[in-house]
């Protein structure tokens, strides 16, 4: 059995998919693993790490996908990479379906089976592959940090010889992981934090952070959250009382970090330029939804843009700006899902259609999209 690890052609993309830690354990389950030379280069692992670790490191793209049983990814695979793909090989990464049929149909033609990690289901046993949360979790702590660096003040309140500097405001969008490890890295930088979402269930969790919760608390609110723990689309009317209740709160923020996201819907909007422009200069916004469309109004894609003095933070890939720990993370995801698909005894990929895993995060199959949520888009 070969497991290949690409590099990815998306040169805003660092991370990578396995670790020299996930490439011993692969090796261990009897696998032979290639890995593309400077597959890890941007995540700072150097091609002699993977060496160390048992797999082979390969020239070129056709010398790692070379006979591969299973590829491992970070981003869906491209034209190219596909089409040096074996027939039913396994390829495992973020496949981002959501209005990508094309790509999902172009995927499909080539025979190999795609897994979406995205799309693993929330349950106890798949904790440990999701993605969404690992990732997510980097995102949360990152956009804390470029949003400190691009304010010219202090975060904690700090009692000097000089006087005293009032600790910063922080109010985070958004409770989910992303939301909530925001709040948990401004608290600890000493800015005073509140924070806000659509689920019930984050107000105890926002508060146990010690962060101060706003909402319109009303019916729709109370019954705010999908079985499967995401927010759901609120209607116009309570989206109109929320950003009414939060206007007034918006403009005497120093900071506010912005994180909702409905998996295959555009990014709701959360602050508009009115918010904006009510806040002093100097302040900074920072938003997680920006590759959806964004939360705030005004915000560019992968630049830092000035309004009236107010920074608005758009970066893209916010995981990947730390790109050494997400890999980690990522990449353990990965083995976890794996290590699923393979038959101990015989060393072989030996993938059960039954699993409920399976079922829920395979697109492709046999030539066909096979998901449910895609099958009809996909023919």
């Amino acid at each position: 059995m070969k497991i290949a690890v690409v590099s990815e052609t998306d040169t805003s993309e660092p991370r990578v998919a396995a670790t020299p830690e996930t490439v011993r354990k692969f090796v261990g389950l009897g696998a032979d693993v290639s890995v593309q030379a400077g597959a890890g280069v941007r995540s700072s692992i150097p091609d002699e790490a993977y060496k160390e670790a048992g797999a082979t490191v390969a020239k070129t793209l056709d010398a790692v996908l070379k006979d591969a049983d299973v590829v491992l990814k970070v981003r869906r695979p491209v034209a190219a990479e596909l089409k040096k793909l074996k027939p039913g090989a396994a390829v495992i990464g973020m496949m981002d379906p959501y209005g990508n049929e094309a790509a999902l149909a172009e995927i499909a033609a080539t025979g190999v089976v795609a897994f979406a990690m995205e799309l693993m289901p929330r349950i106890t046993r798949a904790q440990v592959m999701d993605v969404l949360s690992s990732q997510a979790n980097l995102a949360g702590y990152r956009a804390v940090i470029d949003a400190a660096a691009e304010f010219d003040r202090a975060l904690p309140m700090m009692m000097t010889a000089a006087g005293t500097v009032p600790a910063a405001r922080v109010f985070v969008m958004g409770a989910g992981v992303a939301g909530l490890q925001a709040i948990a890295t401004a608290r600890r930088l000493g800015a005073v934090v509140t924070a806000t979402d659509v689920r019930p269930a984050a107000k105890e969790q926002v508060e146990s952070l010690g962060a101060k919760f706003i909402a319109v608390e009303d019916d729709e609110f109370r019954q705010a959250e999908t079985a499967g723990g995401y927010a759901k689309e609120m209607s116009k009317e309570y989206q109109a009382k929320q950003a009414e209740l939060i206007a007034s709160h918006i403009a005497k923020q120093d900071i506010v970090i912005t994180t909702a996201l409905i998996p295959g819907r555009p990014a709701p909007r959360l602050v508009s330029s009115a918010m904006v422009a009510s806040m002093r200069p100097g302040s900074v916004l920072v938003d997680l939804a920006v590759e959806r469309g964004g939360n705030i109004e005004g915000v560019v894609p992968g630049e830092v843009v000035t309004v009236n003095g107010v920074k608005i933070v758009g970066h893209l890939n916010m995981a990947g700006r730390i790109a050494t720990t997400a890999s980690s993370l990522y990449a353990r995801n990965l083995f976890a899902f794996v290590e699923t698909l393979i038959d101990r005894e015989k060393k072989a990929l030996a993938i059960n259609w039954d699993d409920e895993l399976v079922k829920a995060t395979a697109l492709t199959r046999d030539g066909a999209v096979v998901h449910p949520s895609f099958i009809a888009k996909g023919e």
